[in-house]
């Protein structure tokens, strides 16, 4: 019975209150909690240990990221989930119903920074890159408990003391007969607090040390530490949206952006490594 407090059970409505007969959904508010914490986590240790980051500069971006983060997450899913979307047009837009990618949204950060950073301002992006970094672990960790409130984004059925209880009408039609399955929902979020944890106090720390310019290192650790994780995750999710030979599609991604960012990692490393004797 000591178990049964382990079981994850999300209400039977996703609608936390109305206000004027409008909504306010679960999903909404943990994304809009994840933002403004990933932000103030960013402006925080901007500000305390990136000294050469203009923090004035850096807040005027945050317009410009969350606008492009949220758009290209969207269009993501629904470019791999086109043929659903073709069908149902209106749900194109429903973004209250679920259904953004976290791959969209850091390629949305990535072109946000890009031209802001390097078009608009002409400035290095590396730096900030580095302090979003930051900020993107700690507001996915958070991020992510809107998949348990839509009851989505789950594993394969399980009957572990930690299960996640989903409702009849959530399931895959293959598994209607299962309650429980793994809170990957739960895993991917205690996985990116674990990633904030090691850039902040590992590879920050590591990297001014033994480089003579840190740049970029953070930014590229963040992508392989969240992929390597996404990686182990994927294989137990059940919800792939688009497969190719039967592997699902950000399982792909996540392989190829931990080879990227491993690469660009000791590229940069062996670039800025630190003379010997000093």
């Amino acid at each position: 019975m000591f178990f049964e407090s382990f079981i994850f059970r999300a209400p039977n409505s996703g609608v936390a209150f109305s206000v004027f007969n409008y909504d306010i959904r679960y999903y909404g508010i943990m994304l809009f909690l994840g933002m403004l914490t990933g932000i103030l986590t960013t402006c925080f240790i901007s500000k305390k240990y990136y000294k050469t980051v203009d923090l004035d500069l850096l807040t005027d971006f945050f317009p410009f990221l969350i606008v492009f983060s949220i758009l290209c997450a969207r269009l993501y899913y629904v470019l791999l989930s086109l043929d659903y979307y073709l069908k149902y047009k209106g749900e194109i837009f429903a973004i209250w119903h679920g259904g953004i990618a976290i791959h969209g949204a850091i390629l949305g950060g990535i072109l946000a920074g890009i031209i802001f950073f390097k078009v608009i301002k002409k400035i290095p992006i590396l730096p900030y890159a580095d302090v979003v970094s930051y900020g993107l672990a700690v507001g996915q960790a958070i991020g992510r408990w809107g998949n348990f409130f839509n009851q989505e984004a789950f594993g394969r059925a399980c009957d572990l003391p930690w299960k996640l209880y989903i409702e009849p009408a959530k399931r895959p039609i293959e598994y209607a007969f299962q309650d429980f399955f793994h809170p990957t929902f739960l895993y991917e979020s205690l996985w990116d607090i674990f990633v904030f944890l090691m850039l902040f106090f590992m590879v920050r720390k590591l990297a001014s040390k033994f480089l003579a310019k840190p740049d970029g290192i953070v930014f590229f650790s963040y992508l392989a530490l969240y992929s390597l994780g996404r990686i182990f995750i994927e294989n137990l999710r059940i919800d792939s949206v688009l497969n190719i030979f039967g592997v699902p599609f950000a399982l792909l991604v996540s392989v190829l952006t931990l080879f990227v960012s491993f690469v660009a990692l000791i590229l940069l490393i062996l670039k800025n490594k630190k003379p010997a004797n000093t």
